[in-house]
């Protein structure tokens, strides 16, 4: 590609970086509907209901994983369960705000069916905010609840408990059996729903 010459277009500076499609974003500005924006990175999720005005974005309301150990969460911020329980919180706290409806940002993520975004979209949905989507793509309820995870962790605990150990390392410090994941999911759900959903 030529890098020069009278007809050489430089990109905006986010383009550049792989940090906004504006093509993309512009589609979701003509819905003229506030946009459920939700970004992963290796720690933590977050999701925001922003509203687009000609200075800038405003957020609405938020959430963060971070913010689920006040509601007694004791395992990873960036694993799928996680993801929900986000989705649910952002979804709470927008309805509360009044906000009914939003479309889903993804960014510059591919949208691979029943990956982490799409547990925060499930987590909105079941707070009832009203997002359009198509159903296929929502993770399954096992895996939003962490079914997988516990399964696996009694299989490794069978078989080699150094590496169950290990890999369990970070739910073992924080005083979490990797096996009762489902209930404590089940338990911090239904204290999310408690404080925000009543």
């Amino acid at each position: 590609m030529k890098s020069s010459g009278p007809r050489f277009k430089v990109q905006f500076r986010r383009k550049r970086e792989g940090r906004t499609d504006y093509r993309y974003r512009l589609k979701l500005l003509r819905a003229k509907k506030p946009r459920l924006v939700v970004r992963i990175s290796l720690r933590h999720i977050s999701a925001q209901v922003l509203n687009f005005t000609p200075q800038g974005d405003v957020v609405l309301v938020s959430a963060h994983s971070k913010q689920l150990e006040n509601f007694g969460w004791k395992d990873g911020t960036s694993n799928l369960p996680a993801a929900y329980l986000v989705g649910l919180l952002c979804g709470y706290r927008a309805v509360k705000a009044g906000i009914r409806e939003a479309v889903l940002d993804i960014g510059m993520r591919h949208p691979t069916k029943g990956a982490k975004i799409f547990a925060v979209l499930k987590g909105a949905l079941d707070a009832g905010l009203q997002v359009p989507h198509q159903e296929e793509i929502l993770p399954s309820e096992e895996r939003i609840s962490g079914t997988h995870i516990s399964k696996y962790a009694e299989r490794l605990k069978k078989e080699d408990e150094r590496t169950y150990m290990a890999r369990f390392a970070s739910y073992l410090s924080q005083g979490l059996n990797p096996e009762q994941l489902p209930d404590h999911f089940n338990s911090v759900k239904q204290e999310v729903i408690r404080q925000l959903g009543g």
